[in-house]
């Protein structure tokens, strides 16, 4: 189990991280979303000794991340972490020698991943003549290269073609069926969704919500109503005491209830139209849980980047 527990760190008077805690079990992904300057960073630095906490630790398998377990952690940084003068090849292979493989064991490694990520025409070319994308590529291959027991990427997807998107996800749902516990931060909350088991969010230091994405989607459920009444008139549904009517088209309503409103006045109503084809609370998505639950109460609060 990878625990962050617990983690706390000030910059002079501003409180980027405030009790950050949770856990990502074997052969699980883990999402973690949040706002530019919510803290992800710094939790992700922390875990690596880039940065100090203040109080709390990083922990895995029950022993502290200290600088013997980080050989055992593939790291990528959102910043470029690369030797823009070195070769593909050879950067590979050094990065793998970093992490204890032998002079071989790292040249087979190194051939493999940049293989595997689509690399394989550009091993004999300097890191600076790549595209964005493509050195995107070679850095998540610098952190698989050491065959990492953990793996902790900081906005992995950032700048990748849809086609490169899919080669990273294959690699690390690979990673994951292998046992290998996977935590990414990203701003792409579709591919969240798509492919993680559990998501954290962190709003101005804060873990706002933490849990498996289906189990947070249901806990959320019961405000949207999705009504389908295919001949029903627009604006049927507005003068329902305690409803608001989020969106109509073509008879597709969805219906927000104040606490307290009877969802069977409701679908009495929608029969009153006409047919009525679906009646049901609807699960929201992760992008409108995300937007909830990184609100800010005070709009005017500036946050620092971390």
């Amino acid at each position: 189990m990878l625990e962050f527990d617990g983690l706390y760190k000030t910059y002079g008077e501003r409180r980027v991280l405030d009790g950050v805690s949770f856990a990502v079990a074997p052969s699980s992904m883990f999402g973690f979303c949040g706002a530019n300057g919510a803290g992800k960073t710094t939790t992700m630095r922390i875990a690596m000794g880039l940065a100090r906490a203040d109080a709390g630790e990083v922990r895995w398998r029950g022993s502290p991340l200290d600088a013997a377990v980080r050989r055992r952690v593939g790291y990528m940084p959102e910043e470029r972490g690369l030797y823009p003068k070195m070769r593909v090849g050879e950067q590979l292979t050094y990065f793998a020698r970093l992490h204890g493989l032998d002079a071989a064991a790292a040249a087979h490694a190194a051939e493999h991943w940049a293989d595997r990520l689509g690399l394989a025409a550009r091993r004999g070319d300097r890191v600076e003549k790549l595209s964005l994308g493509n050195q995107q590529r070679v850095q998540l291959a610098a952190a698989l290269v050491s065959r990492p027991e953990v793996l902790i990427l900081d906005e992995p997807f950032s700048g990748l073609d849809p086609v490169g998107v899919d080669t990273l996800a294959e690699a690390l749902l690979e990673q994951v069926r292998g046992g290998v516990p996977v935590v990414f931060s990203s701003h792409q909350l579709d591919l969240v969704e798509r492919l993680c088991d559990s998501v954290g969010i962190l709003a101005r230091g804060h873990m706002v919500a933490a849990g498996p994405v289906a189990e947070l989607r249901r806990r959320e459920a019961g405000r949207v109503l999705r009504v389908v009444v295919p001949d029903a008139p627009p604006g049927w549904a507005a003068a329902l005491p305690g409803v608001r009517v989020v969106s109509q088209r073509a008879g597709d309503t969805l219906l927000e209830l104040d606490a307290g409103t009877d969802d069977q006045a409701v679908l009495a109503a929608a029969l009153r139209t006409g047919r009525v084809a679906h009646f049901a609370w609807r699960e929201p998505t992760l992008v409108e849980l995300f937007r909830e639950a990184v609100a800010d109460p005070d709009p005017g609060t500036e946050e620092v980047a971390a």
